[in-house]
């Protein structure tokens, strides 16, 4: 007689099964994550242990690649073929098909290599630039007429080149495609990144009388004692007289005027052109530090001005002193790459502007006046536009958003989130996106709301080209939460927001290389002044992962240090990046324009913070639905004032 079940049995029965299965799975993601662990142990007896019976799990490619990678030195062609083409298109493909070349090109295997490296993408993503060179030099090696204008391209713009690039530059040398000139000016270039292991490899190329062996260390270290050690005729020779140059420009970094007086001494032993130099290396020195010598040193660097950066900070030093037709004359001498920049468009527009030409300014807001950033908004509000959202794209259908979620590098990057191993699935979900259309990414984008990956919508609806989602764009989750802290605190929402979205695109658990932590990278020292100040009695340090805690703390810090700061939202968001009392030491000794004063800021990161905090914030307003608030008006003028925040935590 059959076996008879009740409702109730069955749902017994389907919940027992349910459980299994979830036992099982989880054992399986157990046994993945020890097997990776094993891996970069390099341990591989332990590895098989744990990849025994994971030819099922959704990333068995891993456990593939992983093998494979162990053993990459004794892996045959056939074995290395095999996986490249069962993974055809996908990351750990990519993967494999680099480790693969370098251990090519470390066997010298170099028609292999031709082969192998052709079919790499050309971009999306491009080879890295130790492969570049390998390629480079093994076209050379089997006779190809182009591998020489690729390495001499490499030359010209890897700046932080790789050591792969160190035979192939020695060969542009050998072959009469380097002078002496273009390799003292790229160990110029190097010492001027910080990079002086860099600038001597590249003086090695050099006949050994010129070279400068251990010399470069003693400038790093002691610039002004190694100048004066110096005998009176060093400069009769280049290397002398370059050495000096490079003395004088470390000096800048820490103390512009003295470096200023050791150039006194010497400059009338060096050539025109060298004294330029020097001169535009104070001036781009001065000019972070908002000395007021620094246009005088950028001047005296006149048409010999030289370097993205000299360039850069010689035009910022002119707009902070209100030398609007100096501006326009460095802008104009721009190189043409740094020129075509949104932010040298915009301020070359303001100086023509300036000085009489506002049909040359406006066609130079015209240029960047669609564009969703800092700089696009500005030159909107110089054209007397309006800001307004893009008409909004259709929503993807139900049917989209499937395939995407059944996209197969999509469903990785899905376990990888799950898994906690956010490196492996952020570089699957950027596979996956690299080359979609507009509807795709949209969908796409979807998918990642739906799941709460924030970031990951950002960075997909982000890269639409036609058709716009700004809702996705400037997601502003979890706002339940987060409005009542910024009433309670009276802060401007679309600020905080802002502030957030450039923070940690809202990833919940977000930890900077720092150590600032949450939705607002509060660092722990700054939670814990904050939590006094604010009497949070009881705080723990682990309560800063705490979501609710991490947005008192941040929202709290934001507060006080506007109050610190004139209650100006300019002021305090570089005071929440690098800290209140840099802040206000970045003020002039006059009003200056809000604009102005972010440009002017000395720290790259910082800089980059506070432009994009406060378009950030224009944009929340627009998705808000709110009355528009420029950015102009937003920006405002920053007045002079007194030292800095007392009991400062940074």
């Amino acid at each position: 007689m059959p076996t008879r079940f009740s409702p109730r049995n069955v749902r017994t029965l389907l919940i027992g099964a349910c459980m299994t299965v979830a036992t099982l799975a989880q054992a399986s993601d157990d046994a993945f994550l020890a097997a990776r662990d094993a891996f970069a142990a390099g341990n591989r007896q332990a590895f098989e242990r744990h990849a025994a019976g994971l030819q099922s799990h959704p990333l068995a490619s891993y456990i593939d690649y992983y093998r494979l990678r162990l053993d990459i030195d004794r892996a045959s062609p056939d074995s290395i073929a095999v996986f490249l083409e069962r993974n055809a298109d996908s990351v750990v493909a990519q993967r494999l098909r680099s480790d693969w070349l370098r251990q090519l090109a470390k066997g010298e295997q170099w028609a292999a290599y031709r082969t192998e490296y052709a079919k790499l993408p050309l971009k999306n993503p491009s080879p890295e630039n130790d492969l570049r060179c390998h390629a480079a030099r093994a076209g050379m090696v089997v006779g190809d007429a182009a591998a020489i204008n690729e390495a001499r391209m490499l030359w010209d713009t890897l700046d932080d080149a790789p050591s792969a690039c160190n035979p192939v530059f020695a060969a542009l040398f050998d072959a009469g495609r380097l002078s002496e000139d273009d390799v003292w000016a790229r160990a110029r270039r190097q010492m001027e990144a910080k990079r002086p292991g860099q600038a001597s490899s590249v003086l090695d190329l050099l006949p050994a009388a010129e070279r400068p062996g251990r010399v470069l260390d003693d400038i790093v270290a002691n610039p002004a004692r190694w100048l004066v050690r110096q005998p009176a005729n060093f400069s009769i020779t280049r290397r002398g007289r370059e050495l000096a140059l490079m003395a004088v420009a470390r000096m800048a970094r820490n103390d512009v005027r003295a470096a200023e007086r050791s150039l006194e001494v010497i400059a009338a032993r060096l050539s025109p052109q060298e004294r330029a130099y020097a001169f535009g290396q104070l001036g781009w020195q001065g000019a972070m530090r908002h000395d007021p010598r620094a246009l005088q040193w950028c001047r005296s660097a006149d048409d010999a001005m030289d370097g993205d950066e000299v360039f850069a900070w010689c035009a910022r030093a002119a707009m902070r002193d209100g030398k609007w037709r100096v501006l326009r004359d460095i802008v104009e001498r721009m190189p043409e790459a740094l020129a075509a920049k949104p932010e040298w468009i915009y301020w070359g527009g303001r100086a023509r502007g300036a000085t009489g030409h506002v049909d040359q300014a406006r066609e130079h807001y015209r240029r960047i006046a669609d564009q969703p950033h800092f700089y696009g908004l500005l030159a909107r509000e110089e054209l007397g536009q309006p800001h307004q959202l893009p008409p909004q794209a259709a929503e993807p259908s139900p049917e989209d958003i499937r395939r995407a979620e059944l996209t197969p590098a999509i469903q990785r990057a899905l376990k990888l989130f799950a898994l906690d191993l956010r490196t492996e699935a952020v570089r699957e979900w950027n596979w996956a996106i690299r080359e979609a259309d507009d509807r795709t990414l949209l969908a796409v984008a979807h998918v990642a709301a739906k799941k709460s990956l924030w970031d990951r919508a950002i960075a997909s609806a982000d890269r639409t080209v036609a058709e716009h989602d700004y809702a996705l764009r400037y997601l502003a989750p979890m706002r339940g939460a987060v409005e009542p802290h910024v009433q309670a605190r009276a802060l401007d929402l679309s600020w905080v927001y802002g502030l957030m979205r450039q923070e940690s695109r809202f990833i919940m658990n977000a930890k900077s290389s720092a150590g600032a932590q949450g939705l607002m990278q509060v660092m722990p020292a700054t939670a814990k002044w904050v939590a006094k100040k604010i009497g949070l009695n009881g705080y723990q340090p682990s309560q800063i992962a705490d979501t609710d805690t991490n947005l008192l703390l941040g929202t709290s810090y934001m507060r006080l240090v506007l109050d610190s700061l004139d209650d100006h939202p300019v002021l305090a968001s570089a005071g929440y990046n690098a800290g209140p009392g840099r802040a206000k030491k970045w003020r002039a000794a006059k009003p200056l324009e809000g604009a102005i004063y972010a440009e002017t800021i000395p720290f790259t990161e910082t800089r980059d913070y506070v432009k994009k905090v406060m378009a950030n914030a224009v944009m929340y307003n627009l998705v808000f639905g709110r009355k528009e608030i420029g950015l102009k008006q937003r920006l405002g003028t920053i007045q002079p004032g007194p030292g800095a925040l007392p009991d400062d935590p940074i």
